[in-house]
């Protein structure tokens, strides 16, 4: 009798801890699924630097629209914004740990755009879909997985607002063609060599003079990689070389347009007596304030808030395995959001936000 009680406590033991591990299992299964289906999605952001202007922006967009969206959808969205220090290895880098630690969408800022099929291989394999913004990967490559989108301006759009703006001012201020020879003599700022936007950003600038019917000469250009520093470095030796008979300058970003106009003030210029029109592309807080205070001529707004929020939306849907193209109006090609420039001078400023 003894051992059929032992028997059957024995039995019923073992049937409560068989249940308990049971219940466990389910519990474990349960979090993994809650994880899966988006209690939380990690995005792995890789910044090409963090010490640019405009990216920062980007970044800060990103980072603000996370927040908003995750209160929104009653999900906890965790951004992660990495360093490249410019350089693509050390990004690389940064993107095999996203992958190795499992993050469910990465969002890109290449440092290189060409060379952005090993990032796509590697994620691919993975299963980790890929947003790439403000440096666009060339069309091969974007073409390599449907899991790829890109998230930007299209470069000649500011090029050519640039040159209409200089244009106007051209034709409304007779002055402005110091040696009167009815040639307006220019100076270009452009960012690093061989990317898209300083290439397209100088090419299209000058093709909407021309197309205004104003004929141009360009005294000098070079290369400021972007820097407000080079961009005053190179502005003050153009001074040094041409002094007034520089009649505009182009910069293909504000943060250069911002050093040429601290070399012209040390010049003389916008000391009430003298000016010159300086144009940039970005509109950042610095850039708006220089217009306020009628330094720089005009700006175009590269707008860095809608674009940080398109791409956290569409990493959002990403991770959700939701219809993009079904939730963010205007994605062409069906995987290229191109959100549009818009020229700002002293006038409309008050009008960005």
């Amino acid at each position: 009798m003894k051992v059929l009680r032992k028997l059957v406590s024995l039995i019923a033991v073992t049937a409560m801890l068989t249940t308990g591990f049971v219940g466990c299992s389910k519990n474990d299964a349960k979090g993994k699924e809650q994880s899966k289906n988006g209690k939380e999605i990690k995005v792995g952001v890789a910044l090409y630097k963090f010490d640019d202007t405009f990216i920062s922006t980007v970044r800060q967009a990103i980072e603000k629209e996370a927040q908003t969206l995750g209160k929104e959808k009653d999900v906890k969205i965790t951004v992660n914004p990495v360093d490249g220090q410019g350089q693509q290895a050390t990004q690389n880098d940064q993107i095999d740990t996203f992958i190795n630690q499992k993050y469910d969408v990465l969002a890109v800022n290449m440092v290189d755009r060409t060379a952005a099929s090993v990032i796509i291989d590697k994620a691919k394999k993975e299963d980790i879909p890929v947003v790439f913004f403000n440096r666009e990967p060339v069309k091969e490559d974007m073409n390599k997985w449907d899991k790829l989108y890109y998230v930007g301006a299209k470069a000649e759009e500011s090029g050519t607002m640039q040159g209409e703006l200089i244009g106007e001012y051209w034709k409304k201020h007779k002055e402005a063609d110091r040696n009167k020879d009815g040639k307006l003599q220019y100076v270009m700022l452009e960012g690093e060599p061989g990317h898209q936007d300083a290439i397209l950003r100088t090419q299209f600038s000058v093709k909407a003079l021309d197309e205004a019917g104003i004929k141009s000469e360009k005294l000098a250009s070079d290369t400021a990689n972007w820097q407000r520093a080079q961009g005053q470095e190179k502005m003050a030796a153009w001074l040094s070389s041409y002094g007034d008979k520089i009649e505009a300058v182009f910069a293909n970003n504000d943060d250069m347009a911002l050093g040429a106009i601290e070399a012209l003030k040390a010049a003389g210029y916008f000391n009430g007596k003298k000016s010159i029109p300086v144009v940039g592309v970005d509109a950042t807080a610095p850039a708006l304030d220089s217009l306020k205070e009628d330094k720089l001529y005009g700006t175009i707004l590269n707008d860095a808030n809608n674009q940080g929020k398109y791409i956290l939306d569409m990493a959002y849907d990403l991770a959700k395995k939701e219809d993009v193209a079904k939730d963010i109006e205007g994605i062409t090609d069906g995987k290229y959001k191109w959100v549009p420039y818009q020229p700002i001078t002293k006038e409309n400023v008050s009008k960005v936000k």
